[in-house]
């Protein structure tokens, strides 16, 4: 314990070195040359989560050649599986709606900086999210910050980060205003993805959900569309066809918008209803967590609060329990749907979350 506490100090002092997580996008790119321009000695990270992805590998290393850094590159995709694809999957079966990157982030991306920075003596770790990081000298911690950029601003993503990662993160591109600044700094440098084209979807998966949900062994059996008395409606092709808040792609004709308000994994039912049935002003998270460690301090306060990453931040209180917050907004909010995070914000500080009930 002693002689890793030291390595530890000495590589505060040595506190130029940084590993980078370089995906091979604009984003990671543009750290990168922020992290240079600061001084740093960077060193690039990019982490294969299929075992198989060699385009994306190969766009990594052509932008670390081009960067004129270091690459590691490290297959972790039996680490990947079983603790992200088999959650997502498991999740679908259940009626909820995972997000993987938020599961991804504290257990194996930034869990892999962390181990891959000590490795070769590089105290400090950085991504390209757009957001920041501020030391809270009263409380001793660090916290996430949004962005300076609100339409790119990735804190949401970042809010089950801990003590050991947050004292060793860098964001660069936290006090970048638009994607095109971002793209500027590629341009510049004569980059080859400086125009890259962001990505929308889930990193793993190039089919629709249910598609690969069903390739990787799991299922769901069909059951009935119910309305919110439940009556029958018709009948559904499997729970994990759905999601709340989902419209398209029902198989169903009612003469009127349709939408799915809850999914009952439990009797195997899918609730229809119409857009007004969506909103609530009440939301329930369990399996959270804090930044600052003491839950209980937050109970009763006003906060804003975000249901999913594309959500805008909305005020309300929170009341905490034993395993349970309760979130009361002042404004209903649509389609919180169970699975999915809520995050806390007090102003533009990231406090905690937890995955919607």
């Amino acid at each position: 314990m002693i002689l890793k506490q030291m390595r530890m100090m000495n590589m505060v002092k040595q506190n130029n070195k940084v590993l980078l997580g370089l995906s091979g996008g604009v984003d990671s790119t543009a750290a990168a040359l922020l992290l240079e321009e600061k001084g740093y000695n960077v060193t690039g990270y990019f982490f294969d989560v299929t075992g198989n992805n060699d385009k994306t590998r190969k766009e990594a290393e052509e932008t670390a050649r081009q960067l004129g850094i270091e690459l590691i590159c490290e297959n972790v995709s039996e680490l990947f599986k079983d603790v992200v694809i088999d959650n997502f999957c498991r999740e679908y079966i259940a009626g909820r709606t995972p997000n993987p990157c938020i599961v991804c982030n504290p257990n194996i991306k930034f869990r892999k900086l962390i181990e891959n920075a000590d490795k070769i003596g590089a105290y400090h770790i950085a991504t390209g999210h757009y957001c920041r990081i501020k030391y809270d000298s009263d409380k001793n911690r660090y916290f996430v910050r949004q962005g300076a950029s609100q339409e790119k601003d990735q804190s949401y993503m970042l809010y089950r980060l801990g003590q050991d990662v947050l004292k060793r993160l860098i964001l660069p591109l936290g006090e970048i205003k638009s994607k095109n600044e971002t793209r500027t700094l590629a341009r510049g440098k004569k980059l080859q993805n400086a125009e890259k084209k962001d990505s929308q979807e889930i990193c793993f998966i190039e089919s629709d959900y249910a598609s690969y949900i069903k390739s990787m062994g799991f299922s769901s059996e069909e059951g009935d569309f119910v309305d919110k008395a439940g009556n029958i409606l018709g009948h559904h092709k499997g729970i994990l066809n759905y999601t709340v808040g989902q419209r398209k792609g029902l198989g169903i004709a009612l003469g009127k918008p349709t939408f799915v308000t809850e999914i009952d994994a439990d009797r195997n039912r899918i609730v229809l209803g119409n857009n007004e049935e969506l909103f609530s002003d009440t939301v329930e998270c369990e399996d959270f967590f804090f930044t600052a460690g003491n839950v209980k301090e937050y109970n009763g306060m006003e906060v804003m609060a975000k249901v999913r990453y594309s959500a805008k931040p909305a005020p309300a209180r929170i009341d905490v329990y034993d395993k349970k917050i309760t979130t009361i907004f002042k404004i209903p909010q649509r389609a919180a749907t169970p699975g999915q995070s809520i995050v806390f914000y007090n102003d533009d500080t990231v406090i905690g979350g937890g995955f919607i009930k």
